[in-house]
This record gives structure tokens, C-alpha cells and sequence, in this order.
């Protein structure tokens, strides 16, 4: 069997054509890395995320895939230059190669083409991904070609915006680096974290005259305001104002109930320090009594707490004794169920 000169230049064309096609499909693709950094995706894969860990290992090779579209596409220009010249001639073969070089990246955004090409390497993509992974050693070779910046990425996280805050250097404060990270966690703190807790809460009881010896004694106990109870701590019945006391008249005594202030708010444990600080927007108050589910009393909440919690450092003023009345509390000074014969279990 045998081909004349016109079935040579048909099967030519048709070569040229094909290897031009493959060219527009191959240079169409647009790999493109995942929308979560690289922090994000190790933050879901830490939490159990198996989807993350195989966009991550994605993510990883996307240079690796980049470099071997820009070596097809190098390898199919010289393919298509030397058949154009063999189909078509030196000259109109030469014309139709540098139209090509020069037009082709415009002809594959083509939204046909870009469609058809995605699909193709939606298609194959783990089978690319799986050849890399085979031969390291020739993408470690390729890979001295420039590669795209895959550093734009959106943050999707709280705990990535934190992290990206934690390693920026000169572009925030130490100060300013406090209060947007607590910023970001204040929404999730809840009262039973920034509270002072029930073993640490000073108090009066309502029957107790308020002579110049008690006063004396309250001054020096360290805080503005005390809860008046009746009969025990999970009876409290009014705040007592210190600083209003400066102005009683020490020679006629009165008890704390008279002196205090009958208006108590209650805030449960559990509730989150955003919804404690519109609250004490809402009342005008400074101090909430910090209650469980049985309305036990369990602590202690003030403004200046959830201030303190808001902006990252402590707010001390006159009537500060303790820097944290928490960690005072965690070394137990008042022997809080502390017997000799104990035995915790």
C-alpha cells in the first residue's frame, strides 16, 4: 500500500493540528492551590480533617504540576514548529509557528477551552499527582523553573489570623499584638475563667456595724466593693461601696445591710465574657455574684475583670492587694478544706 503526496500532506495536517490542540488544552489549565494556607489545613488535619491532609499533599506538589505543564507546553511549541515547516514549507510553516507561539496563550482562555481542559485534568489529576510522587528526582530537576507564588491565601480561621499575628515582627507591638489576640478569644471566654473564685471572695455580713476598727479592717482588705450576706455565701443580699463609706460619719455606727447597696446581679458560670461586658453596659453595674445551675454562689465577676480579659493585661489601681486573685486562690492560703487526715480520691 502506498501513500501519495496528497494523502502525506493530510496526515500532516492532521498531525500538526492534534499536536496544536494538545498544545491550547495543556497551556488552558489552571492548577490552583486549595483556599487555606498551609497553617489551616495542619490545624484541620490535627483535628481529625482526612480532606485536608489530601489538599495538603495537593498543595505541596502544585509546583510540581506547574512545571511539568510549562515543560509540555516548551516540548509541544518545538513539535508543532517542526511540523508546521514539514506540512506547510519553510515559509508559510515558519509564519504559522510564530502565530501560534505569540496567539496561543490568548486562544486557550478561551472559555471553551479553559472548560474542556479543567475537566481533562480534574479527570487525571491523581494519576499526575501519583507520577511525581514516583520520580522525585526529575521534578527536583524541573522544579529549578520559576514557579507561581502560592502565598495568597484567605484566612480561615481565627486560630490561623492569631498564628499569622504570633510571627508578624515590626508590624505590631507587643501591646498591640495582646489586645488583638485576646480580641479574637474574647467572643469564646467564659466568666468562670476571669472570675475570682469562691474560696478567695471577701465578705460582710448585713448584721456587722460599720465602726472606724471595721472599717479600718475592710480598707485594708484590698477591694472597692464586698457582697453583704446573710448567714452564708450563697446568701447575699447587697453590695457594700467602699468608697462611699469614706464619707460616714464614724461616730454613728450603722450596719453593712443599711449602708449596702440592696441591688444584686447574678450572671451564671457559663456564660461568655461578651455577654457579661453588654450586661454591665446594660446596668450601669460594676460588680455581677457569679452563680452555677443550683444558684450556688461560685465567684465573683467585676468590669474591671473582663476589661482585663478584653485587652490582655492586668488593670491595677489603690485597692488591688493581688496581681491574680485566681492563681492566689489555686495555692490555697486559706486552708480551704485542708485537714490534716485529707485524702483526695
Amino acid at each position: 500500500m502506498s501513500y501519495n503526496s496528497d494523502d502525506m500532506t493530510i496526515l500532516l495536517t492532521i498531525i500538526t493540528i492534534l499536536i496544536l490542540i494538545k498544545l491550547l488544552i495543556i497551556a488552558a489549565i489552571r492548577p490552583v492551590s486549595s483556599e487555606f494556607s498551609k497553617f489551616e489545613l495542619e490545624r484541620r488535619i490535627g483535628i481529625g480533617d482526612k480532606d485536608a491532609k489530601k489538599i495538603l499533599v495537593r498543595d505541596n506538589l502544585l509546583n510540581d504540576v506547574i512545571s511539568l505543564q510549562r515543560v509540555l507546553v516548551a516540548l509541544l511549541l518545538v513539535f508543532f514548529v517542526l511540523a508546521s515547516v514539514v506540512t506547510f514549507g519553510w515559509l508559510i510553516g515558519i509564519l504559522v509557528a510564530v502565530f501560534v507561539a505569540i496567539e496561543y496563550g490568548a486562544i486557550s482562555r478561551l472559555s471553551i477551552i479553559k472548560s474542556l481542559a479543567q475537566k481533562l485534568y480534574n479527570r487525571f489529576e491523581n494519576d499526575i499527582l501519583s507520577f511525581i510522587q514516583k520520580v522525585p528526582l526529575l521534578f527536583k530537576l524541573l522544579r529549578s523553573l520559576p514557579a507561581v507564588d502560592m502565598s495568597d491565601r484567605h484566612i480561615s480561621s481565627r486560630d490561623e489570623l492569631q498564628n499569622l499575628i504570633d510571627k508578624s515582627i515590626g508590624v505590631l507591638s507587643v501591646d498591640e499584638k495582646k489586645l488583638v489576640v485576646n480580641g479574637l478569644s474574647f467572643g469564646d471566654k467564659i466568666v468562670s475563667t476571669v472570675m475570682t473564685p469562691r474560696s478567695m471572695i471577701d465578705s460582710i455580713k448585713s448584721s456587722e456595724f460599720l465602726g472606724p476598727l471595721t472599717l479600718d479592717g475592710l480598707h485594708k482588705i484590698g477591694h472597692s466593693r464586698l457582697p453583704v450576706i446573710k448567714n452564708d455565701i450563697d446568701h447575699i443580699i447587697g453590695i457594700l461601696n467602699l468608697k462611699g463609706l469614706l464619707a460616714l460619719d464614724i461616730k454613728r455606727s450603722t450596719t453593712a445591710e443599711k449602708a449596702m447597696d440592696p441591688k444584686v446581679y447574678y450572671i451564671r458560670q457559663d456564660q461568655t465574657l461578651q455577654h457579661a461586658l453588654a450586661a454591665f453596659i446594660r446596668t450601669h453595674h460594676y460588680l455581677f455574684v457569679v452563680v452555677n445551675e443550683f444558684r450556688e454562689t461560685v465567684g465573683i465577676l467585676t468590669l474591671e475583670d473582663v476589661i482585663e480579659a478584653l485587652l490582655g493585661r492586668k488593670i491595677v489601681d489603690e485597692f488591688d492587694a493581688h496581681d491574680d486573685l485566681r492563681t492566689v486562690a489555686l495555692r490555697n492560703p486559706r486552708g480551704n478544706n485542708h485537714p490534716e487526715k485529707r485524702e483526695d480520691v
